[in-house]
This record gives C-alpha cells, sequence and structure tokens, in this order.
C-alpha cells in the first residue's frame, strides 16, 4: 500500500512540476491540504488558474454546522444569503452574485461532478458533512475554461475524503437539542481503496416550528494498477431531509419575538431526497498523455409547503414539487508536450429530465394544503448541453506562465405544458465561444503577479417561459460576462502571505430570473467590481492568523431606464474575514473566527432601504485526551448578536408588499466527542 501512495504523491509532484513552479501559483491555501490520489488524474487547478483559495480538512471536518454551505463563509470574500426556512436554509455566493436565486452564478462540483440544480441553486451541496470532507477549493472570475453551464462568476468544488487506512466519529450534542452522529471508514490495501459515511442530524431548531432531521450516507470504491497508470472507481451517495418551516416575519412580528413562527406558517414543511451516483477513470496512456472521465447521476426530489404573506392572495400559499434527474459524462486529455508546453482539453454532455409542479392555495391561517385553488406551474422539461474547451500552459520561462484557452457551449430541449398540453422549445442560443486568457510572472520565489480575462455566459433555466419558446415569449440572448483580474501574491515573511487583487466583471442582457416563481426581470448591462485583501500568518508555531476584506459593487449599467445606476439588489458592498489558532500545549487549543457583511439594497429600485448587516464572533475550544480521544466547545454567535436575512415582498406581497425578515440564531453552542481508531 505504500508502494502506491509513494507512486501517486510522485505523479502530484510531476504534475506540479510540469506546469508550473510553486512560485508561480497564485492560489492562496487556509488550512493543510493533503496530497492524494484523487488529485492525481488531471492537473492541479492551483497551477493552472489565478484566483484561488484551498480551505484543507483542518479547518471544516471539526466544525458543527447545521448545513455544509455554511463551513465556506470561513473563505475570502464569501457572501451568505440564511434564508434558514426547512431544508431551503442557504447558500454562498461570491464575485457580487447575490443568493437571492434569481442570478445563480456560481457553479457547484462535489468530487468534480457537476451539482447544480436545474435554476443553478446548490441544494446537492447539503448531502456532504464536515468530516467527509477533505478540501473545498473556490475558483473565483471567469477565467475558468472547464466549465460552462452556471459556471458565471466562478465555481466551488467539494473533495471528499478518498483512499487511506482511518476509522473516525463524532459525536455532539448542542443548542435547541441539537444531536449529530458522524462516522468515517476508510481502507486502502493492494490497489483497492474504500470509503464509507455515514451521518445523522437531528434539532429542534432556534425558531419556533423549525424541527429538521436528516441523514447522509455515502461509499466510495476504488482500485489503481499496481504501477499506478490506471484509477477506476464509484461513488454513491443519499440524503433525506425533513424539516419544518418558521417562516418570514414582518418588522413587526420581529420586534415582538424573534423567534416565533407566526400561525400562518402552521402548516410549512419540506421533504428532501437527494442522491448521486458517479463513476470515475484516470488513465495515464503514455508518459506525456494521460485522459480522465467521469460518468454520473443526478437526482432530487424536493416537495416544499411555504405561505409568504398571510395578508395578500392566494399566490403566496404554495406547494412547489420538484423532481429533477441529470445525466452526464465529463472527459478530460491531458498531452504534456514537453516542459515548455502542456495541452489540456475536455468534453461534456449533460442531459436533464425534470418536472415541476406547483400549487397554489386559498388564503387561510394557518394554511391548509389539502385542496388547491390554482395550479401554477405542471411541466416535464428536458435541458441538453454539449461543451467542450482546451487550453495551453505554456511557460516560457521559470518566470512566466501563460494560459490561453477557448470554451464552446450549445443548448437544446423542449418543454410540456401538462395542464394544456402545449410544447415549447429551448431558447435558441446557437453556439456559445468563449475565449480567455491568464498570465502569470514571479520574479522571485516570494512575488507573484498575475491577471486573467475571461468570457462566461448566463442561460435561462425553468420549466416554461422565457426559458422555452411558448406563445408570446420573446428572444433572450445569453448574457455574456467579460471579466477582468489583476493582482499580486506575497510572502512578505517567513509563513506569511498576502494577496491583493481588483477585478471588473460586465455583463450584457442580464436577467433576473426566478423560476420556482415564473418571476422575471431583464436588467441589461450590469457591471461588478470589487478589490480582494487576504492575508495569513503562522506568526509562530502554535498560533495562526488569517484576515480577509472584499470592497465589491454590482450596478445596472444599461438597458431599462429606471434600472440604470441601481445596485443590483442583496448585493452587500464589504465582506470580511478573520480568524485566530492558538495551541497552547500539545493537548489543548483555542480558535476565534469572525465575520462581517454590509448591507444591501433589498428592492431592484434601491427605494425600500438597506439592511442585512452583521458582525458575527464564533469560538471554540479542543482538549485531546489521547492523539485519538478529544473533546471540543464550540460557541456560534458568541455576544449574541441580532441578524437576519431580508428581502422585500413583491411578488406574493400585493397590496401588502413589504420587507420580510428571517431572523439568525442567537448564541448557541455545542460539545463534541472525537475519536479516531
Amino acid at each position: 500500500m505504500q508502494h502506491h501512495v509513494k507512486l501517486r504523491r510522485l505523479v502530484w509532484l510531476v504534475s506540479l512540476a510540469v506546469s508550473g513552479a510553486y512560485a508561480q501559483e497564485s492560489a492562496v491555501v487556509l488550512g493543510e491540504v493533503t496530497v492524494n490520489s484523487a488529485t492525481a488524474g488531471s492537473l492541479p487547478t492551483r497551477s493552472i488558474l489565478t484566483s484561488v483559495d484551498i480551505m484543507g480538512a483542518e479547518r471544516v471536518q471539526d466544525k458543527n454546522v447545521m448545513n455544509s454551505w455554511e463551513l465556506i463563509s470561513q473563505m475570502p470574500g464569501i457572501q451568505t444569503t440564511d434564508f434558514r426556512l426547512g431544508a431551503e436554509s442557504g447558500k454562498p455566493s461570491f464575485r457580487a452574485f447575490n443568493g437571492e436565486g434569481y442570478i445563480n452564478g456560481i457553479k457547484l462540483l462535489i468530487d468534480g461532478v457537476p451539482s447544480n440544480i436545474n435554476s443553478g441553486n446548490l441544494r446537492y451541496m447539503d448531502m456532504i458533512f464536515p468530516l467527509d470532507i477533505d478540501y473545498i477549493e473556490v475558483v473565483r472570475g471567469t477565467n475558468d475554461p472547464r466549465y460552462g453551464l452556471h459556471n458565471i462568476g466562478g465555481n466551488i468544488n467539494v473533495g471528499t475524503r478518498q483512499g487511506g487506512n482511518y476509522t473516525e466519529g463524532r459525536l455532539t450534542y448542542g443548542s435547541f437539542n441539537t444531536t449529530e452522529l458522524q462516522g468515517a471508514f476508510g481502507r486502502e490495501s493492494g490497489g483497492f481503496a474504500q470509503n464509507y459515511f455515514v451521518s445523522k442530524q437531528d434539532s429542534d431548531g432556534y425558531r419556533e416550528h423549525s424541527k429538521s432531521e436528516k441523514y447522509s450516507l455515502g461509499g466510495k470504491w476504488f482500485y489503481t494498477t499496481d504501477d499506478g497508470k490506471l484509477k477506476a472507481g464509484v461513488m454513491a451517495r443519499a440524503y433525506n431531509h425533513e424539516a419544518e418551516s418558521a417562516g418570514y416575519l414582518t418588522a413587526g412580528e420581529l420586534a415582538a419575538d424573534r423567534f416565533q413562527s407566526p400561525a400562518k406558517n402552521a402548516n410549512d414543511h419540506d421533504n428532501r431526497d437527494m442522491q448521486q451516483l458517479s463513476g470515475h477513470l484516470d488513465f495515464q496512456i503514455s508518459e506525456t498523455l494521460r485522459y480522465s472521465s467521469k460518468l454520473y447521476y443526478n437526482a432530487i426530489m424536493d416537495e416544499r409547503h411555504v405561505t409568504y404573506n398571510a395578508a395578500a392572495a392566494s399566490g403566496a400559499r404554495q406547494r412547489r414539487v420538484w423532481d429533477e434527474e441529470q445525466f452526464g459524462w465529463i472527459n478530460n486529455l491531458t498531452w504534456r508536450i514537453n516542459p515548455l508546453i502542456t495541452l489540456d482539453g475536455g468534453l461534456n454532455y449533460e442531459h436533464q429530465d425534470n418536472r415541476y409542479r406547483r400549487y397554489r392555495y386559498a388564503l387561510a391561517v394557518p394554511t391548509n394544503f389539502s385542496t388547491p385553488t390554482v395550479i401554477s406551474n405542471d411541466e416535464n422539461y428536458t435541458l441538453d448541453n454539449v461543451g467542450a474547451y482546451i487550453q495551453a500552459i505554456i511557460k516560457p520561462s521559470e518566470s512566466w506562465k501563460i494560459v490561453p484557452a477557448y470554451r464552446i457551449d450549445h443548448f437544446s430541449g423542449s418543454t410540456t405544458l401538462n395542464q394544456t398540453g402545449a410544447t415549447g422549445s429551448l431558447q435558441d442560443y446557437g453556439w456559445i465561444g468563449l475565449p480567455k486568457l491568464s498570465v502569470v510572472y514571479s520574479p522571485s520565489p516570494a512575488v507573484s503577479i498575475y491577471g486573467n480575462w475571461g468570457q462566461t455566459f448566463q442561460v435561462l433555466t425553468g420549466s416554461k417561459n422565457p426559458a422555452y419558446m411558448l406563445t408570446g415569449t420573446p428572444d433572450y440572448k445569453p448574457s455574456i460576462n467579460t471579466g477582468i483580474e489583476l493582482g499580486t501574491k506575497l510572502k512578505l515573511i517567513d509563513r506569511t502571505e498576502a494577496r491583493i487583487a481588483i477585478w471588473q466583471q460586465d455583463a450584457t442582457d442580464e436577467v433576473a430570473n426566478l423560476p420556482a416563481a415564473d418571476a422575471t426581470i431583464a436588467l441589461g448591462k450590469t457591471r461588478r467590481k470589487g478589490i480582494d485583501l487576504q492575508f495569513t500568518a503562522n506568526l509562530f508555531d502554535n498560533l495562526k492568523f488569517w484576515a480577509s476584506h472584499a470592497i465589491q459593487q454590482a450596478k445596472v449599467v444599461g438597458g431599462i431606464g429606471s434600472l440604470i445606476g441601481k445596485e443590483v439588489f442583496s448585493t452587500p458592498r464589504a465582506i470580511t474575514n478573520i480568524g485566530l489558532e492558538y495551541r497552547a500545549t500539545e493537548a489543548l487549543s483555542f480558535n476565534l473566527q469572525g465575520r462581517a457583511q454590509g448591507s444591501y439594497y433589498i428592492d431592484d429600485l434601491n427605494a425600500k432601504g438597506k439592511y442585512g448587516d452583521y458582525i458575527l464572533f464564533d469560538s471554540g475550544v479542543t482538549y485531546a485526551f489521547t492523539p485519538k480521544v478529544s473533546v471540543d466547545l464550540q460557541v456560534k454567535n458568541m455576544f449574541n448578536r441580532n441578524y437576519e436575512y431580508v428581502w422585500y415582498d413583491t411578488i406574493w406581497g400585493g397590496a401588502a408588499s413589504q420587507p420580510m425578515f428571517s431572523a439568525g440564531a442567537g448564541r448557541a453552542g455545542y460539545l463534541s466527542l472525537n475519536l479516531k481508531m
């Protein structure tokens, strides 16, 4: 087994040497990232792209979160949108793309497998629990050619544990009667590796009527030949989440009792099932040629009962049912022509077979979901995507790395309105071609100066118009995002790193599209821009510190006259993170983390005020009785600050349109027992 591990680590090191020296990487690594066979199949992301953050397992596996997307809030420039309503809990975003659901600009991958639902939301991330995560990788900007659909502002790849020999468990009890069990098991011998994971989480929730029960199961089986040239395997996951939903609060309700659940929401709940199955193949064809492939199947069945506004018309009380399946195939070929040039290309295909149903109900307190008054949606629809890319990694000298790239995508599909039998085809976008370029200059091992330019695209999603051409549906062009970024990564002194970057991203014909509600706003031309500042330091052997600050802005700069000059709603202007880890002794360690998010406009005309800012701190202490047994105590929102997610209810409010609030949790504590065998 040790022979296999050494061989695979050698493959990784050779890959790094060919594609560019470590000094030429502009990635920032948070925590320790284990080098393992899972990353040996293709070129490492951080050796190709220029705006990458990687968070290792030590910053993830011991964290208590209700949902795994919360882990990403530790990383620089990450905005979180905390709905906190049953299974629809929230999501991360960045580069001034908000998490409202109107413009889903972030691609999600799990072990390299595309994992967005049709609308672009990141629901599959909930399948992964912290103890099973090996690393989280965030790629910002428009210069990554590997992915097309939903990869507008960048992508997130959650890498889970593969290979190794371990048996680990984590048992947690905490506030709101929260209990969680995570178990991870791995064995590797004779070229065969198997990994298993099981988790169960139950909580009464911090608000009334917010009980949650979820579980996740996973297995991975891989075989590697003795010479390390062939690796093949299968991954499988299953997940279920049943949750009550406390509902949104008016300003008056929030002031009276921020943790209440209004009577109208007494029957609101969600039941979500998700499955993921994938086959993986990596084959070293020759010393200079490597092929990798992933074949995958994703499925989600989600039934949500939700009441938005008690005083509004029947549209405010709904049952929404998603039934989506995705079949996909990703192929990658890497050719290391010589030490100066490497070619990397890929071809992908995805077919989606989906159904969406939405029923409305009469005014009642609480809502009675037994007999619908209106069927707003009942559609079967397909989406097919063929995409390809090619990029060259050119290293003309030790100081330079140049990566030109090109991506092309095509979409097709159809929808059937089951109520009327009407059919329609997907908007005709033609072939969408996107050039890209990245350059890194490293005058010394301590300095890397980088720049990138590239284009990404937005296409409409959903089950009927405007995504599909029905009677009266206007033509929509793909929204082309053109982005540019300039930055530098510095090693100021020993064991410290800093990165400074300025960026801008311009979009044509951008559309704010919420498929679940058939709500569409043609924003026109938009401009997003910002500055990213990051600093990490291992000040002493026992003390680590990190900080980041992102300044960003998203504005409409062309199109509808009333929107020109207005900020894109739900986009804060500043996001800040700080953290500190101190190891007092070999057995005792402390950590402190803070995050802040600025306020944002809640409507497209910027007329209803700004809300949503917060400053929160979490802390923790860990004591290890032995190398295999430890306990930790974590305190979330340690200063018990009030904060909330806020949106303006123009869709369901009608005459009662007003800001609606979802309160965040107060101070909470969690005690965990960790076992390693």
